[in-house]
């Protein structure tokens, strides 16, 4: 049977709920028509669960960046977007989804101004008399040009524009955004989420937050930076809504730009973490957006010496300085406490020593795409935020023949942004309920922009010849735990890894699968790369855990790649060769793609330039699974438990 053919019936029999209900693969014809376009679409519950992919983080005219950015979409297009239509972008062009509709959406238009751009243009608003709305709608550029400095201003700093009555226009924005959700969702076809994003800025450090509303018992309003640019006490009153019976959770983004205050070793008030600040932060914040237009949060180079492929999609001058007159001054950001897996190292470690960890959480990819879309596809970007960057000119993948647009309170250099990302869920079927219990129990996974599926399971019962076994995945449940979850220790026992992962059939092949490890040695935290499962019949190297390269390579002439190496699938059981039982460690699965063009490639073929020499002119796309932890016998927890199903 030909290499290309034979990983179906194999998928098949392993896997049981990936893809549509009891396949093991999507039907790329049904995946890629309309969300609108047949009843057949709906899936019934899946006991092992299906793999559902969405975008957790986007942006509309709602927004006033978005807004100011020339932005006109509302929440409603951002839906039909996502279940498969067009919707034209700023600069007059329709971008669509290439690769078919999402399973689940949510619009998180910014809490700190919601509304308010829209509202100061429109004439007839409640706000319309204001000086500023006034000068924002004049005639005269420069006049203009003030007020959106001003309205800039603002949003860097998340304070109120003086005079101005905010909840004139947050509260029917918001409730609009809340009545989009709810006209979208449909259950079993396609799931939206209430939500909005908090942005706390202090000083031009980026502690925002995605809050998730579970179903549609939502506040009359969100909590804001306007309320406390302290994330702790968003934590207060996220707790205070629970007990109210409004469920949510907390999804930080882009720590790369937070000056390293996104994963502190001290509180708020400066003193170090304690057990009821782990407590609470891991209860309201269970996941991290670790891949996303504003570059890549899963490492750094400087953090991870050893790990020959943590320079991927880098934003590097990450340290944004807002003065009070809004002027911003970027720098190279802080590493430390920056980046998920340092702060899932330093979590282990403040557990040792105080009884909690307040970095157990799983990961998720969206976008942060301000045009009621998600720019995941590299060879259809089309930008992050309107006119900013909607054309090649304009992000800088090709030369100017036009003088550049100044937008207000950003940078104008996004070559560095990149096309990602998306998140994926395990959940019994296509509803709130379901994917939110996922998002819940951290049995989710992030991607760069491709639907590579991924399975991750630890345990101490799985049989070497589970991959090859009808109903491993079964099995897999039942004697281990799901990414996420967390083993405690068996004397004397070494727990095995079940590992699988697919490739998105509308992408390139599959390269290596690796597990990232991290564990605590003498107090310390350490970490180290496996490779665990190579392409085209190739194995590990014993000694440096490296798969050959199998020489995929991309033609730049026309960016076609390598057709002759890769896999379409990958999957093993494995053992960790330097486990030790007394230490606590992490482990998560990272998937990486053959290489292909990156976005800035796309541009220059298609412009007939060259491409830029000081971006990389390819990349390995990848997808990342959330972590398992091991807790040692004596560590707490309950054996081979996990968060709640």
């Amino acid at each position: 049977m030909p290499r290309r053919m034979a990983w179906g019936l194999a998928a098949f029999l392993l896997l049981g709920g990936c893809g549509q209900a009891g396949d093991g693969t999507p039907d790329a014809e049904t995946s890629s028509r309309s969300w609108a376009s047949a009843d057949a679409d709906v899936q019934e519950p899946h006991p092992l669960r299906n793999a559902y992919f969405g975008d957790l983080h986007v942006h509309t005219a709602n927004s006033l960046d978005a807004y100011t950015a020339g932005v006109r979409a509302n929440p409603d297009d951002a839906y039909r977007y996502a279940k498969g239509e067009a919707v034209m972008h700023p600069l007059g062009y329709p971008v669509r989804l290439q690769g078919g509709p999402l399973d689940f959406y949510a619009v998180t238009d910014h809490a700190e101004n919601l509304g308010l751009a829209a509202a100061i243009a429109d004439p007839d608003s409640p706000i319309a008399g204001h000086p500023l709305a006034k000068q924002f709608r004049s005639r005269d550029p420069a006049a203009s040009f003030r007020a959106r400095l001003a309205l800039g201003t603002a949003q860097l700093t998340g304070k109120p524009v003086p005079g101005l009555d905010m909840n004139a226009v947050t509260g029917p924005t918001w409730q609009g955004n809340i009545e989009a959700a709810e006209r979208h969702n449909s259950p079993g076809r396609f799931t939206t989420f209430i939500g909005y994003e908090y942005s706390a800025q202090p000083g031009g450090a980026n502690l925002h937050r995605n809050v998730i509303f579970a179903g549609s018992a939502v506040p009359r309003l969100p909590f804001s930076a306007a309320d406390s640019i302290d994330p702790e006490d968003l934590w207060d009153w996220l707790d205070a809504r629970r007990a109210d019976g409004i469920e949510a959770v907390a999804i930080p983004h882009n720590p790369n730009w937070s000056q390293g205050l996104m994963f502190p070793r001290s509180n708020s008030a400066g003193e170090p973490i304690d057990a009821d600040y782990a407590e609470q932060r891991a209860r309201n914040e269970p996941l991290v957006e670790i891949t996303q237009v504003k570059g890549t949060s899963e490492t750094h180079p400087a953090l991870s010496p050893v790990d020959e492929w943590a320079d991927f999609e880098i934003w590097k001058m990450s340290s944004m300085v807002v003065s009070p007159d809004g002027t911003v001054t970027r720098g190279e950001g802080a590493t430390t406490g920056a980046y998920a897996r340092d702060a899932l190292r330093a979590g282990m470690a403040l557990e040792e020593t105080i009884g909690a960890n307040p970095y157990r959480f799983g990961f998720i990819g969206s976008t942060d795409g301000h045009d009621a879309a998600s720019p995941i596809e590299e060879d259809r970007y089309f930008g992050k935020m309107g006119v900013r960057d909607g054309s090649p000119e304009a992000r800088g993948s090709v030369p100017r023949t036009t003088a550049p647009r100044s937008p207000v309170g950003t940078s104008n250099d996004t070559l560095e942004f990149g096309a990602s990302g998306l998140a994926g869920v395990w959940a019994e079927e296509n509803t709130r309920a379901a994917i939110y219990r996922a998002l819940r129990r951290r049995e989710a996974f992030a991607t760069s922009g491709p639907r590579i599926r991924l399975r991750f399971f630890a345990g101490y019962g799985l049989a070497d010849e589970l991959t090859r076994r009808h109903g491993g995945i079964a099995e897999a449940y039942a004697q281990g735990v799901p990414m996420g979850g967390e083993l405690l220790g068996r004397a004397e026992a070494v727990p095995a890894f079940l590992i699988w992962a697919m490739h998105d059939p509308r992408e390139t092949w599959l390269q290596r699968a690796q597990v990232v490890k991290g564990w605590v040695e003498a107090g310390a935290s350490r970490e180290r790369i496996f490779d665990v499962a190579c392409s085209d019949g190739l194995t590990p190297d014993p000694e440096t855990h490296r798969c050959p390269d199998n020489g995929a390579t991309v033609d730049l002439t026309d960016c076609s790649p390598t057709l002759d190496a890769g896999a379409v699938e990958l999957r093993t059981l494995w053992r960790d060769p330097t486990f030790a039982p007394e230490q606590r460690a992490f482990y998560y699965l990272r998937v990486l793609q053959n290489p292909t063009c990156r976005w800035s490639t796309w541009d220059a073929l298609r412009a007939g330039v060259a491409p830029r020499p000081d971006v990389p002119k390819t990349i390995q796309e990848r997808a990342w699974s959330s972590p398992i932890w091991y807790l040692p016998t004596g560590a707490g927890g309950t054996e081979g438990a996990a968060p709640p199903r």
